[in-house]
């Protein structure tokens, strides 16, 4: 039977075998604490069905669970000094393939092609770097990439962001984009105690279940984004101000009558409209601009 690799002594017995050293400009935090790990991977809902997704393996130990339940795991890693030890770490699981790449670059509808051809679901389950965590989310959410869901550790306050609701101080562009995608839901505060390096911040599982269709009709998707980015683009305006400011060539007249025929107040601010009223405003938008 194998140690599990996510144990303070274990982790750092390999550390020192291969005598590595952290690099904080890839924000390597490695968890050890098991049971968080195990935690992780019920709340993604992981069977032997799934084909997982991961992203940033570190030295394994997400993904030494993940292969325990999962039918196959690929995981994308970035730092050349962690592929001996992932295949040292990984060496009694067959089912992972360790991909050489960032993920930010990859081409990941290839990858899932040649990797998951039979999969009958695929999930995206990681301990994600804090410093790429958005870009990362919103490239698997915006390329329309075939997964069920998403089951992430992040920064606490990005978690809080992602799963805000209308009226709040976390409410924003952020919030609306990924829940124009996706239902979501943190799962799990997690502790900075249960990290080595000690991240300054505590951390949050979230899960983002794909919707079917986006959670609301849109004219132009972009368009959408474009109009609810610039009405929080300075929070402490009104979204009259904010879209007056960016649609500078609309007389503000004009939006102000599109923002009372959306029936939305021209005084209010951007964190308090849902995102069925930025649809709504930005179809109308739309239509008087093009």
């Amino acid at each position: 039977m194998n140690k599990d690799i996510a144990t303070p002594t274990r982790t750092k017995e390999i550390l020192q075998k291969h005598n590595f050293s952290f690099k904080k400009s890839l924000g390597q935090n490695f968890l050890i604490d098991t049971n968080i790990l195990r935690r992780i991977v019920d709340e993604a809902g992981v069977t032997e069905d799934t084909g997982a997704i991961e992203i940033g393996p570190g030295i394994g130990a997400l993904t030494e669970q993940l292969a325990k339940r999962a039918n196959k795991v690929v995981a994308f890693e970035i730092d050349q000094r962690l592929l001996p030890i992932l295949a040292d770490t990984l060496a009694p699981y067959d089912n992972v393939t360790v991909v050489h790449k960032d993920v930010l670059e990859a081409d990941i509808e290839t990858v899932i092609k040649d990797e998951f051809p039979n999969a009958k679901s695929l999930k995206v389950v990681a301990n994600l770097p804090y410093y790429v965590t958005t870009p990362i989310v919103m490239k698997l959410l915006s390329e329309n990439i075939p997964i069920d869901s998403i089951t992430v550790m992040l920064q606490k306050e990005v978690a809080d962001r992602m799963a805000a609701k209308p009226g709040t101080k976390d409410y924003g562009s952020l919030s609306i984009a990924v829940q124009y995608y996706t239902e979501a839901k943190t799962v799990l505060i997690v502790p900075k105690t249960v990290f080595v390096p000690q991240p300054n911040v505590d951390s949050a599982v979230i899960r983002l279940t794909r919707r079917e269709k986006p959670a609301v009709e849109t004219s132009n998707e972009q368009f959408f984004f474009e109009v609810v980015k610039a009405s929080f683009a300075q929070r402490r305006k009104t979204i009259f101000n904010n879209l007056s400011n960016h649609f500078k060539n609309v007389e503000k007249a004009i939006i102000e009558k599109v923002l009372l025929e959306s029936e939305i107040d021209p005084k209010r601010r951007g964190e308090t409209l849902s995102i069925q009223e930025f649809a709504t405003l930005s179809n109308n938008i739309y239509a008087i601009t093009r």
